[in-house]
């Protein structure tokens, strides 16, 4: 039985000379850093080695642009069970930083006034249109910063005896993972240092939208799962600790570092390869993509904050971040997803649904996988 805590390797230096596992978890995003954690605290006798090409979280994934809010409101009965275990894991981790805030749900249908609800919040009455939003439903919701839950999950699995590698490439390979250990040139080049080879009986794929790349170019596995690329614009409109959400239909708006910042799920899927730019200024990427306008123009009627100069076009990509994430063909808005896409192999992706996502559902979905394989 393994015991005590886990090794950490985070950069070439560290010799590594391990060669089988019980799992591998490829990706420290949310979900991976969580399968990782439940894994050792369900069967702790497994080898567990958890690995990301970036760091803990990962830095350039979907975990760090998630809306981080947990909202149970209109899921069916199934949804519904995933979301209290992911609520009952996020009281958990999280305790105190697991903070309620109001959500404000605009659309043509509700039990208010839009123009009632919103003369309680002065500050946003020139938000919404009530001609076009005329009603609303008010409700509790709890949000928290998934990169931080990520973090907390990571260390509780190391923690308990999970080991860590991180700046590794991963490659699938029949029975294992390949790994391409990372290291930076005085040229600032990232290259392969070493490679090795690591047996496991499992491996469970949490890689975002490059997880399904993997499959495919390490074991010739086919998924109907594609990518799309999103963007996480800022509405520059003060908030604070009691500054509520809004959300109209798919849109959602989350008070976050003294703005709010606006989330809207991917509406297709990009084309294979297709590397997402905008404007350029002195080389870099800045600004918001086209198609996000023309998906935000339609709704600035409802929504005429969207049409004034508080929309955050950004002036580098620290300003206007953005991400890959897998999402099923023909289907953009999509809850998480666990799958075993053959023996010994699990796909986990962490869907871009703004109801029913992986912020309401993740935890749940991962546990439950969990509870099935070690069972």
């Amino acid at each position: 039985m393994s015991s005590g805590r886990g090794q950490v390797w985070a950069h070439v230096g560290q010799f590594f000379a391990e060669t089988d596992y019980d799992v591998v978890v490829v990706g420290a995003g949310l979900l991976g850093a969580a399968a990782a954690q439940y894994l050792r605290e369900l069967r702790p006798e497994l080898r567990v080695l958890l690995l990301d090409e970036g760091g803990l979280p990962n830095e350039e994934g979907a975990t760090l642009l998630g809306a981080g809010v947990w909202d149970a409101a209109g899921l069916n009965a199934e949804a519904v069970a995933l979301a209290d275990t992911t609520r009952r894991e996020l009281e958990r981790w999280l305790g105190v930083d697991l903070r309620p805030l109001t959500l404000l749900d605009f659309g043509e249908e509700g039990p208010c006034s839009a123009g009632e609800v919103l003369a309680a919040f002065p500050a946003l009455t020139a938000w919404v249109d009530p001609a076009h939003l005329p009603r609303v439903e008010s409700r509790d919701a709890l949000t928290y910063r998934p990169g931080e839950l990520t973090l907390r999950l990571g260390q509780a699995a190391v923690a308990a005896g999970a080991d860590l590698m991180l700046n590794v490439r991963a490659e699938l390979t029949p029975g294992g993972v390949r790994l391409h250990r990372l290291t930076v040139t005085n040229r600032h080049e990232v290259v392969v240092h070493e490679t090795r080879e690591v047996g496991a009986r499992l491996v469970v794929v949490a890689a975002g939208a490059a997880g399904t790349e993997l499959l495919e170019q390490g074991l010739g596995l086919h998924t109907p799962h594609g990518r799309a690329y999103v963007q996480r614009p800022r509405l520059r409109q003060p908030s604070d600790s009691a500054s509520p959400l809004l959300r109209a239909g798919d849109l959602l708006l989350r008070p976050l570092s003294g703005e709010y910042a606006l989330y809207l799920p991917p509406g297709s899927a990009d084309p294979h390869g297709y590397q997402p730019t905008s404007g350029r200024l002195t080389g870099v990427q800045v600004g918001l993509r086209r198609e996000l306008l023309c998906r935000l123009l339609p709704r600035m009627d409802a929504l005429p904050v969207l049409a004034s100069e508080a929309l955050g076009v950004g002036r580098s990509l620290a300003d206007i971040e953005g991400a890959w994430l897998g999402l099923p063909y023909g289907d953009p808005q999509h809850p998480p997803v666990a799958e075993q896409v053959t023996d010994g192999v699990w796909l986990l992706l962490g869907g871009s649904a703004t109801r029913g996502g992986v912020d309401t559902l993740g935890l749940g979905l991962v546990r439950g996988m969990v509870d099935g394989l070690t069972h």
